[in-house]
């Protein structure tokens, strides 16, 4: 082998390596091909303890750190608690997101009051009315989206009087933030805050980036097939559908790389930029700058990074994490393997569609899915985030 050969070889490598997260323990699922998988159109002192064993007593908590009650969950729901919570990212968003939730239960209607004033625009409105291009804009839809999911959680925990706890926490991309928010570490306000700033700056940071989904190949086969290219694997979403991210006037070229390689499809995102590329990395220093000055309360339940697929029990682990994963890619797969390999069995989406668990079921065919973005699919998610039967 000559050394450039071996050069390339070594650099996939380690970009698959990076894309793949640390070994599974236990319950790794076999890659599943789909040729129709969902698309998801995506761009990310303080106070800390270990996760306490308090967060796994088997008692009822809300989101917002009001406990519904002092019953304890009885042995027989305690075996249900297997549920990993997932929180969408851009994408995701559609006018009139959180308006029905918000009409039914006063906890959703107050966190739209509550993010208004967190960050000085009409929020609800956004949501609720449009108009979809003001929607669409990134430093409008981090917060927005954030919102809303928050507002699906805690509409949930008003209709069933409290949640049973989640084994963990995901978000895809902005979707960390919220799911920060509903593990305790972040308060709403800082957290709007935050996404409001991240978006402000992902939406300066690269006016000629564009992203793509591929459909059809893996993200090794992907990752070796644009060595050489501006263009890189952004998020690994699902067996056969990656979205890769770069400049623009590249990804047509990209394109016609991948359908020789095999690609069955290469569909443009509705995004404004390349997130998740190397194209973000000058919007690392100014998160972690906001990250600084924000305050970080412990995790009360294990978090799955976007970053690493790793289990974080810690919020002074997420900093550097936050900041990384603006630029970095999406391991989903490997963070949903990760959960179900240490005993998540069941995944419910708190906010606006099904991407996150459509995906799920690529990923892991065999799971319990549910998703609570409006009355019916909350009414539907009941068994599956109060202990109930599936």
């Amino acid at each position: 082998m000559t050394r450039n050969a071996r050069d390339v070889s070594i650099g996939i490598r380690r970009l698959i390596e990076s894309l793949q997260g640390p070994p599974i323990a236990r319950h790794a699922q076999p890659e599943q091909t789909s040729t129709d998988a969902e698309l998801m159109p995506l761009p990310g002192g303080f106070v800390d303890c270990p996760l306490s064993e308090a967060s796994h007593s088997g008692r009822m908590m809300s989101a917002t750190g009001v406990r519904p009650g002092n019953a304890r969950v009885s042995p027989r729901l305690r075996r249900f608690m297997d549920v990993a919570w997932l929180f969408p990212g851009q994408g995701s968003q559609t006018v009139g997101m959180g308006k029905e939730l918000a009409a039914r239960y006063t906890s959703a209607a107050r966190l739209y009051e509550e993010a208004n004033e967190a960050v000085g625009i009409d929020l609800r409105a956004l949501c609720f009315e449009g108009p979809a291009e003001e929607l669409d804009r990134t430093a409008n839809t981090q917060p927005a989206l954030l919102a809303t999911s928050i507002a699906c959680l805690r509409a949930a925990e008003e209709a069933a009087d409290g949640l049973a706890e989640p084994r963990f926490v995901l978000g895809h991309s902005l979707g960390e933030f919220t799911a920060l928010v509903a593990a305790g570490a972040l308060t709403l306000v800082d957290a709007l805050r935050l996404v409001r700033t991240r978006g402000e700056l992902m939406q300066a940071a690269d006016l000629s980036g564009a992203m793509a989904a591929v459909i059809g190949l893996d993200a090794y086969a992907i990752a070796r097939a644009l060595v050489g290219t501006p263009v890189v694997v952004a998020n690994d979403n699902a067996p056969g559908q990656v979205v890769i991210s770069g400049p623009r006037a590249d990804l047509s070229r990209a394109a016609d790389v991948l359908k020789e390689a095999g690609a069955k499809r290469v569909v443009p995102l509705r995004v404004s930029a390349a997130f998740h590329s190397p194209a973000m990395r000058p919007v690392a220093p100014r998160m972690r700058q906001a990250i600084a000055v924000t305050t970080l309360s412990a995790l009360r339940y294990p978090l799955v990074a976007n970053v690493d697929a790793a289990i974080h029990q810690h919020a002074r682990e997420m900093p550097p994490l936050l900041e990384k994963q603006v630029w970095s890619p999406v391991q989903w797969v490997a963070s949903v393997r990760r959960a179900a390999g240490e005993g998540a069995s069941a995944f419910v989406e708190f906010g606006p569609g099904s991407v996150l668990t459509g995906l799920v079921k690529r990923i892991l065919p065999d799971a319990a899915t549910g998703n609570v973005a409006d009355e019916t699919t909350l009414r539907q998610a009941l068994p599956l985030i109060t202990g109930g039967k599936r």
